[in-house]
């Protein structure tokens, strides 16, 4: 079994310090004591601790580039989110260096790898779908190099982040449905690590409740994200014995995929089944019938992401931030029925 390196966690959780005061301490910063300093250093040698590599260089020189990290670059929403983060980012002088993902969590630590090779200060990254564990953003934090998540995240007790209100947005959309006659409502998610998922589907239950309506497990559905894997979620819900007559996804890409799934199987949306996506793509307002959709304020989200990136770059000392923006339910023709 190969032996865990020590790190600045293991040192600063000994000593009831912070990992930046650990740092600090290593390097004699004129903020750390002499008497802790000289602690630090002691127990550094005492524990064999040798500095981690991805540190090496990246926190003694100011190149002024970001790296940003987003699953795709096709969809309006990552490309209105990195629009953002440019605009901040020219403001402080800085620029943007993006790499998608593609939706790989390889191919996303491939990127980081990449990126601090190409010396950005900092990263702001929305994780891909695959995304499961953790172990190369951690060595990000244990570097001190300033990371901030956005829309998927994770680590929120560590890592700044900036989310949509996924959990009030949910609600507001089963409420939406029940308004409008629906008493059978489904949601398609996405996989279970992904904290938009659970979100989500927690709104989506409690709408139901606050409806009166009881929860039934056949409606809840899942799929890696992928426009097949929502095909297939669609047609398991129209094979139940009562299917539902009002389906939203935890994207619109999931959602076209339904529309196209219950076409093919003869029905019609709204009249059959009415639908209600997230997210608000520009192809939202040119399929038939349009559809209903959450609107994120996706360059307000970049913009957001890149001020807590350089409230990072002042003090990584500060708790990370947790920032919520307001979502909005775009009423279109998908899910409301002619009287």
């Amino acid at each position: 079994m190969v032996k865990r390196r020590v790190s600045l966690k293991d040192i600063a959780e000994q000593l009831g310090v912070s990992i930046s005061t650990v740092s600090r301490g290593l390097r004699d910063h004129p903020d750390i004591g002499a008497e802790l300093c000289e602690k630090i250093k002691n127990l550094a040698r005492l524990l064999n601790y040798t500095p981690n590599p991805m540190a090496m260089g990246l926190l003694k020189q100011r190149t002024r580039m970001i790296g940003v990290i987003v699953p795709d670059l096709v969809t309006h929403f990552f490309s209105s989110v990195i629009s953002g983060i440019d605009e901040i980012a020219k403001e402080h002088g800085y620029f943007v260096i993006v790499s998608p993902s593609n939706e790989s969590c390889v191919k996303e630590k491939e990127n980081i790898k990449n990126l601090m090779q190409a010396r950005v200060e900092g990263f702001i990254i929305c994780l891909s779908q695959e995304t499961s564990e953790y172990s190369h953003f951690e060595e990000i934090i244990e570097a001190e190099i300033p990371l901030v998540f956005f829309d998927r995240v994770c680590l929120k007790d560590k890592v700044p982040t900036v989310v949509a209100d996924s959990y009030e947005a949910a609600r507001g959309i089963t409420h939406h449905f029940y308004k409008n006659g629906a008493r059978r409502i489904a949601y398609i998610s996405g996989p279970d690590y992904l904290g938009i998922s659970n979100e989500r589907r927690l709104g989506y239950l409690q709408g139901l409740t606050d409806c009166g309506l009881e929860f039934y497990s056949g409606y809840l559905e899942s799929c890696d994200l992928s426009p097949l894997s929502a095909a297939d979620a669609t047609s398991r819900l129209l094979h139940l014995p009562q299917p539902p007559d009002a389906i939203f996804g935890i994207n619109d890409t999931v959602v076209f995929a339904a529309m196209k799934q219950i076409r093919e199987s003869g029905l019609s949306v709204p009249a059959d089944i009415m639908l209600v996506g997230f997210t608000d793509e520009f192809h939202a307002t040119v399929v038939h019938p349009m559809l209903t959709s959450v609107m994120h304020p996706t360059k307000e989200m970049g913009r957001v992401a890149a001020g807590l990136f350089f409230d990072l770059i002042e003090t990584m000392d500060a708790a990370p931030k947790s920032i919520e923006l307001k979502t909005k339910l775009v009423v279109r023709e998908s899910s409301v029925r002619g009287k």
